[in-house]
This record gives structure tokens, C-alpha cells and sequence, in this order.
């Protein structure tokens, strides 16, 4: 373009529209009156709604909840009024956030919006970004016919929101805060030709500052068992139990202060992974570890890995389209999009082939796989690669890093397996069952067993190593059954030495068979009471799992009915519901399931498990075995007592390539 076209084109950009008459003039401000399309939350502060899909700029800068639907408050002239005050609060909040988060930028930290000028894209009438917090009560799904308890603290932040400050004793007992930033840019186009590119970064920060009434106690007297039920006395995990931070694998460290750089269109996606996704991942390290995985490990390897970051994205977009519960033609867009993405991320590190490059391809190959196993639904029929073609790629890139060897001893020490090792056996020992194989790394876990070396799983999964280890025995186990390569002498004799070397764990392990609840009765959870409720859960499914290789055995076996009576009796000791820990059972829930009969006490026990979870039971793993168990007893049900309808078959029959964990 000459420079004199170039001149002209600015020109033009930069004139004003031809005045109106003042009839049309009239008719539009009257229509521009009448307009209902904009949420609730912005005709309540009478503001203009830019009418954004999902969430509109004023809320979401502002931290907002944005209701398109009406909502209860709308009719009640009370609830309403207190509605207003809460918009208040909360936008004087994000200020004080936002002024605390400013404050503490280093020199390197590129400029707000508030230092460029204003885009048509990104100008909203105020020059200042804003960020909501991470745990604001005001996120989608709070009910505002209740009076906001929890202003000072949330449930569902990286920690309990302690207040630091005033009192030192939570100091030591939780992990700092941090904060993310998140960096946006937009460009500007002038027929088509791009112009300027502006960028703002806003934070979130896990650091709530004190509010400007600050001698005011932060837990009211009228709530105050909020504090008792949360923190306890002076223990989250009961009387009896302490938190130890101690990991089982060689854990990352993450620096106070996280940048992701998002594009604008994508950031909805991200605010709503760490707002709604991140606290579904990892439910048991969150419990043994408070929060480390969602700082050291989900929100590191966000900043540094872009294949990481595209594959959180698709599953945001996932997990949105599933509680949308409607068809939604730009969610599956993302989702395909950044599904492209992350594989192009992959392939570009392939190319460059270093071991910086094969640790990120190893850490976005298992989120690909794993992030999977939390969203979704099973009707979901976008295309996708299977999840063990992407194990595949992981598991060549932790032989590249020679991830898989048992490191020698330093100062009379065996060093522990970085997290995405411990990952990889995770995905490794329980994936091998859905396919029928040996596990890639049966060799490792064998070795790691006969030395009595930790993996980290009871750590990350809340299943203790050595029963783990056992089940990758079982699948090779099973693996050799399928294949022919054992007689019917063999079988049965190695299926005996497997059962009493549980018989050797469970005794050694567990103790005495008296089981108590992993949560006290304010409601706290006791982490190694529950890591040894849910390692009887894993290690009787692995007994089930053995007993059924026998060719004879029938799920109307006394003694295979016993063993799944006595699973079931164990599951009562494991909280359930929306906060429990049923998700984290998919596999022992799907073997004991599998091999339980017409009005078993199992059947009974599993609906009442799937009610107490309400929507969480039909999305992401848990879901899919629920349907996958269904087709099972519908199938073995008719089929009558001399026949026996294995799982894998069904899967196989249906087309479900499901990973289970």
C-alpha cells in the first residue's frame, strides 16, 4: 500500500459517522432503551452489556457472576437491594486486588492496558484491566439467595485462604500464596491490514488482602463454624493426624509469581480451567499435599508449556460444552482447535528434539490422556486420538530420559521419580487392563517392588505402591491367558502364588480388617486413614481381578461374591458425594461392578454412590464406567447364571477405547 493510500485509509477510519436526523436519532435511543438481550447483572447496575457469549466484558472484568437466564433475586425487591450490595463488595475487592497485584510487578512486567491506548477490541469505557479472583463467591453457580459466609476464604482456592498475616500459626502449615498472570493481546486491522498490537496482563492472586475493615474478626461470630468445620481446632485432619509434606516423587518447585500468555479470545477458557477445572484434577494429592499439584505442577508447566496450556484449553471448552448440556458450535470449535494445537506444539518439540523438549512432550502427552479422564461425557463423538497412541508417545520420551531406571542411591538415598514417572505408572499399570496387555514399564514396577522403592502413587492416586505393583502383575497375568502362552496348570498355579502374595500385603499393610471413616465427624478428611480405606478398595479389586482369570470362575460364586460383599462393605468407609472421593475408585468400582450379581448389595450401594454425586457421575471417567457397567449387567443379566460377559468384550463390542482411572 503507497504511503498516500495509507493516508487515505486513516483517514477514512478516523472519520465520523454522517449525522442523523432527529427522528432516527429518537428511534434509536428508544430501541437501544428496550433492548432485553443484556444480562441481569448489568441492567441491575444499569450499565451497557456488550451481550457477550457466556460471560460479557463488564462481568468478567469486574469479577461478576453474568446472568443471562433471570434470576431469583430479579423479582424480590429485598433480594435485589442485596444483590446491588453485593456487586459492591465484590467490585471494591477487585480493586484492592487489582492495586495489590500492580503494586508488586517488577520491572519486567509489561504494562497494563491502562498504559496503551485503547483498541475497538479491548477499550470497555475503562482504561484499567481488571482480573476476577480465583475464589471469588461471585463465580458461576453461587446461589444468591444465601447470605456470603465465605467473603474471607474459599473452599475451592489454591489453600483455605488462611488470613496470613494474623496469624503467624498458619505461617508454617500452608503453602504460600502465588499469583498468575495471565497476559492478553489484541490487534487492530485497517481493511485487513494489521496496525498496532496492544497487551495487558492481569493477575490472579491467591492472596487475599485484608478488608478496609480489618479490625473486624474475618470469621463472624454467627459463622463460626465455618472455621471449626474447615480448619478444626488446630487440625484440618483430625486429632490424631498431621499433614505431611513429605512427597512420594520429586515434585517441581514453582515461583511465587506464574505469567500464562493467552490470546484475548481464549481467556474465558482459562479463567474458567482454573476457576472450575483445576480443583476437579488430583483430588487425593490435593488432600495429602493442599495445593501443591495445582502450583508446582498444573499451573508451572501452564507458563512454560504451550502444548500443556492448549491441551487445558480444549478441556475447558470440553468441561463447558458438558455442564451446558446444550449443543454449542464455538465450544466444539475450541475444543477442536486447541486439540490441533497441542498436537502441533508436540510435533514442533519433536523437531527440536532436546530433553528440555521430551520432558514437555511427556508432560502434555499424559494431560492429554489424564485432564480427559475428569471432563467430558460419554455421548461426546468429536474426533480424537486414542488415549494409548498418546501414552505411546509418553512412554518413548521417559525412555528417551531414562525416567523408567532406578537412579543409584546419593548419600545412602534412592532419589524418588520425578511426578510425571509417577504419572506414567499410574496410567501405565491400570490403562494395561482396559487394553489386555503387559504394562510398557512391568519390568520397572517388578524391580521397584523387589527393592521395596515408592513410585509416589499412594501419594497421587491414594493406592499404596506394593498393591499397585501387583496389579501390573495381574495384567500380565492376563496378558499371557489371552494370548494362549499358559496351560490351564499354569494359570491356576500362578493365580494361587498372586492371591497369597495379597493375602502377605493385606496382612503386612493393612492390619487388623477393622476399617474406620477417612473423615472426622466435623467433616475433615484424615489423609492416611483414607489412603489405607482406599488401598483395601484397590487391593480386593485386585483380588476379584485375579479370581476371575481362572477359566471355572463365575460372578455367582460364593467365593467371588464374598470378596465383592467385603469391597462393598469398605467403600462405606470413603466419603462420597460432589467432595468425596468416588472418582478416584473408577477401576475398583469397575472390576468389583463387573463381577457383582442381580440384587447385589453392591448395586444397591453403587446407586446410592452415583445420587450422592449428582451431575459429577455422569461426565469424565466416572461416567463412562457407569455406562460401561450398565451395558455389562444389562448383558450378563440376560445372558443367565452359566454365562459370563467380560467388560473388555463389551467395550470392544460398543467401540469404547475408555481409559478408567
Amino acid at each position: 500500500m503507497s504511503p498516500k493510500a495509507a493516508a487515505q485509509t486513516a483517514k477514512s477510519v478516523q472519520m465520523v459517522a454522517p449525522k442523523q436526523s432527529p427522528a432516527k436519532s429518537n428511534v434509536a435511543s428508544k430501541m437501544h432503551r428496550r433492548s432485553r438481550s443484556g444480562c441481569y447483572t448489568c441492567r441491575l447496575r444499569r450499565k451497557k452489556c456488550d451481550e457477550g457469549q457466556h460471560l460479557c466484558k463488564a462481568c468478567r472484568n469486574l469479577g461478576l457472576q453474568c446472568e443471562y437466564k433471570r434470576p431469583l433475586w430479579w423479582n424480590d425487591n429485598n433480594l435485589r437491594k442485596k444483590q446491588k450490595e453485593h456487586i459492591k463488595a465484590v467490585i471494591k475487592r477487585t480493586k484492592v486486588s487489582e492495586k495489590a497485584a500492580h503494586g508488586s510487578m517488577g520491572a519486567d512486567t509489561p504494562p497494563g492496558l491502562s498504559y496503551s491506548l485503547p483498541t475497538s477490541a479491548s477499550y470497555s469505557g475503562n482504561p484499567h484491566t481488571r482480573a476476577p479472583s480465583i475464589g471469588s463467591p461471585y463465580s458461576p453457580g453461587y446461589d444468591f439467595s444465601q447470605q456470603p459466609i465465605h467473603d474471607q476464604f474459599d473452599m475451592y482456592n489454591n489453600v483455605l485462604s488462611p488470613p496470613y498475616d494474623a496469624n503467624p500459626h498458619y505461617q508454617g502449615f500452608f503453602p504460600p500464596p502465588y499469583e498468575v498472570d495471565i497476559k492478553t493481546e489484541s490487534q487492530m486491522y485497517v481493511n485487513d491490514v494489521p496496525t498496532r498490537k496492544d497487551s495487558s496482563t492481569s493477575s490472579f492472586s491467591t492472596y487475599h488482602p485484608p478488608p478496609v475493615t480489618a479490625g473486624i474478626t474475618p470469621f463472624p461470630e454467627e459463622h463460626a463454624w465455618i472455621h471449626d468445620e474447615i480448619y478444626g481446632n488446630d487440625n484440618i485432619f483430625g486429632a490424631e493426624e498431621t499433614l505431611d509434606f513429605d512427597f512420594g516423587y520429586d515434585a517441581p518447585r514453582v515461583s511465587q509469581s506464574v505469567r500464562i500468555d493467552v490470546d484475548e479470545c481464549d481467556k474465558p477458557l482459562l479463567d474458567h480451567f482454573i476457576e472450575n477445572v483445576l480443583r476437579l484434577i488430583f483430588p487425593v494429592h490435593e488432600i495429602n499435599q493442599q495445593g501443591s499439584a495445582r502450583s508446582d505442577i498444573i499451573l508451572r508447566a501452564l507458563e512454560s508449556n504451550k502444548a500443556y496450556l492448549h491441551c487445558a484449553l480444549s478441556i475447558s471448552a470440553s468441561h463447558l460444552k458438558s455442564t451446558q448440556r446444550l449443543p454449542n458450535e464455538n465450544l466444539e470449535l475450541d475444543i477442536m482447535r486447541h486439540r490441533g494445537l497441542s498436537i502441533f506444539e508436540i510435533c514442533e518439540a519433536c523437531k527440536r528434539n532436546t530433553d528440555t523438549d521430551h520432558e514437555q512432550i511427556l508432560e502434555a502427552s499424559l494431560v492429554m490422556m489424564f485432564f480427559q479422564c475428569t471432563v467430558g461425557r460419554p455421548e461426546d463423538d468429536l474426533v480424537d486420538i486414542a488415549w494409548h497412541q498418546h501414552f505411546q508417545a509418553a512412554s518413548d520420551c521417559v525412555k528417551r530420559l531414562h525416567l523408567q531406571h532406578t537412579v543409584e542411591p546419593v548419600n545412602g538415598e534412592i532419589p524418588r521419580p520425578p511426578f510425571n514417572m509417577t504419572l506414567t505408572a499410574w496410567i501405565d499399570i491400570l490403562g494395561a487392563t482396559m487394553l489386555g496387555r503387559c504394562p510398557e514399564f512391568a519390568a520397572t514396577y517388578r524391580e521397584r517392588n523387589e527393592g521395596n522403592l515408592t513410585c509416589g502413587l499412594s501419594e497421587l492416586m491414594g493406592c499404596e505402591d506394593k498393591v499397585m505393583y501387583i496389579i501390573s502383575e495381574i495384567a500380565c497375568l492376563d496378558s499371557l491367558k489371552i494370548t494362549g502362552q499358559l496351560d490351564h496348570y499354569q494359570l491356576c498355579s500362578l493365580v494361587a502364588s498372586l492371591g497369597k502374595y495379597l493375602d502377605t500385603i493385606e496382612h503386612s499393610e493393612l492390619g487388623p480388617a477393622e476399617f474406620e471413616h477417612a473423615s472426622t465427624q466435623s467433616g475433615a478428611i484424615r489423609p492416611r486413614q483414607l489412603s489405607k480405606n482406599m488401598t483395601a478398595v484397590y487391593l480386593l479389586a485386585a483380588r476379584i481381578y485375579v479370581c476371575s482369570l481362572v477359566p471355572e470362575s463365575s460372578r455367582f460364586d460364593d467365593s467371588m461374591q464374598g470378596l465383592v460383599a467385603r469391597l462393598t462393605g469398605v467403600l462405606e468407609y470413603i466419603p462420597t458425594g460432589p467432595d468425596g472421593f468416588d472418582r478416584s475408585l473408577i477401576w475398583p468400582l469397575l472390576i468389583g461392578g463387573s463381577m457383582s450379581i442381580p440384587n447385589s448389595p453392591f448395586r444397591y450401594a453403587f446407586a446410592d454412590r452415583i445420587a450422592s454425586l449428582g451431575e459429577l457421575a455422569e461426565s469424565g471417567s466416572f461416567g463412562r464406567m457407569v455406562r460401561l457397567l450398565q451395558e455389562v449387567w444389562r448383558q450378563a443379566d440376560d445372558a443367565g447364571e452359566g454365562q459370563n460377559v467380560h467388560w473388555r468384550d463389551v467395550m470392544q463390542q460398543k467401540g469404547w477405547d475408555y481409559l478408567l482411572i
